[in-house]
């Protein structure tokens, strides 16, 4: 019972965070920023959604939409541990033209080999004046390999997205000041000691010893020192489905 609930309050911390989230989340500033953002966006998602790359659905309740449907890449790992409700070859989505009102891409542009196919595909099952909600790291480190392909300035990711049918509407960068460099050296101190700890009780203790001090620092320089809109952790852009490509 206290392991069940232990897990439940860590899931929740993990892409929702709260002030506790500090304590026990190694990722909480870019999560609490990519949380902030798309809540702040959310009220543009609405209809018929697809999340492409959906993984655990983490913001489908943040969104107004009357039918949110999961895609992900076809294999046994993603049909066993995804809430995906549709899965594909990594080529074509096999939804009709103009089949969804909004699509969301959280955290997985990065990971797309073929960008311009993507984002086609996208354009293509989207209505007329449909709505994109995409989140995309500029600093990270590698993950997933060895599906981890590019990163994509703020430059960089406008002009790739309206090079394929779209006009952004709203650019965030988030965790644009000192808690950036915070969140990767905690990136750090987890990959070298605490990812490795499979024990949720000795994980959560070396997450309270080794990460959360650095944390909480982050946090009171975040309030005192200036940003800088060329040091960030995620660009988030919602952009909106143009009829005639460039």
């Amino acid at each position: 019972m206290i392991t069940d609930k232990l897990n439940q309050f860590i899931d929740r911390q993990a892409f929702h965070p709260d002030i506790f989230g500090m304590f026990v989340n190694p990722f909480y500033f870019a999560r609490k920023g990519l949380h902030e953002s798309i809540s702040s966006l959310a009220d543009k998602i609405t209809g018929r959604t697809l999340d492409v790359g959906c993984g655990q659905k983490p913001y489908e309740k943040l969104f107004g939409s009357s039918c949110y449907v999961g895609l992900e890449i076809d294999s046994p790992e993603n049909r066993e541990n995804k809430k995906a409700d549709f899965f594909y070859d990594g080529g074509r989505f096999h939804f009709q033209d103009g089949e969804f009102d909004s699509v969301v891409v959280n955290e997985v542009f990065e990971h797309v080999f073929n960008p311009a196919q993507f984002l086609m595909e996208i354009h293509r099952v989207l209505k007329s004046d449909g709505m994109l909600l995409m989140t995309v790291p500029f600093c990270w480190d590698e993950h997933e390999q060895p599906y981890d392909f590019a990163r994509y300035s703020s430059f960089g990711l406008k002009a790739t997205v309206e090079q394929h049918g779209f006009q952004i509407v709203t650019h965030i960068k988030s965790m644009n000041d000192i808690r950036a460099i915070f969140q990767m050296l905690n990136a750090y101190i987890y990959k070298i000691s605490v990812m490795s700890i499979s024990n949720p009780y000795l994980n959560l203790l070396a997450n309270l010893m080794f990460i959360a001090p650095f944390t909480l620092l982050g946090a009171l320089l975040g309030k005192i020192l200036p940003q800088n809109d060329d040091f960030y952790l995620d660009n988030i852009i919602l952009a909106q489905k143009r009829d005639v490509l460039k």
